[in-house]
């Protein structure tokens, strides 16, 4: 169980953003978001902001869909936010996820951005299968947001402790 006070680290999983279909000759990885991932990329940022949910770090897919879903922080959390972006999000393993999360660096607060089925499938490593499926009953939504807090610095070959913070995700639009 984390302490209340400061985790000595956090991870913030994020999915990115509703996407549209490829158009005829566009590949996967160009894939943009549609208007309603924008505004949920948008959305997701300011609510995270507003809950003073700030990491140190970004960490996302090169694809244009995560681009497109990490860049809100810039305007919500801080203008200095660095974004890094890494190919092997886009079609790594959850061993590749781990590995950019965990790794050694100054940073106590990271969030990588990318994409399912390996951003549910590090979630449901990290948190267990219960307590993911509770938080995110119908699979991990598209700019779903988990909050991840550990009470020791996790490592790429020892991430266990993981306690789930908090989860958000976009108000559906009615």
């Amino acid at each position: 169980m984390a302490s209340l006070g400061t985790p000595a680290f956090r991870l913030y999983i994020l999915r990115h953003a509703r996407a549209a279909w490829a158009q005829p000759g566009q590949s996967d990885f160009d894939r943009a978001l549609d208007d309603d991932g924008f505004a949920e990329a948008e959305v997701i940022a300011e609510e995270a902001a507003d809950q003073g949910y700030r990491p140190d770090l970004i960490i996302s897919s090169t694809a244009v869909r995560c681009r497109q879903t990490a860049e809100p922080f810039h305007r919500a959390v801080s203008e200095e936010l660095s974004i890094d972006y890494v190919d092997s999000l886009y079609s790594g393993t959850i061993d590749a996820y781990a590995e950019l999360a965990f790794a050694n660096r100054r940073e106590s607060a990271v969030m990588v951005v990318g994409h399912n089925p390996m951003i549910e499938e590090f979630f449901h490593r990290l948190v267990g299968k219960e307590i993911a499926e509770t938080a995110a009953p119908f699979g991990y939504p598209t700019a779903g947001l988990a909050i991840l807090d550990f009470d020791r610095r996790p490592t790429e070959e020892d991430y266990t402790g993981a306690c789930l913070a908090g989860f958000m995700a976009p108000r559906p639009a009615h």
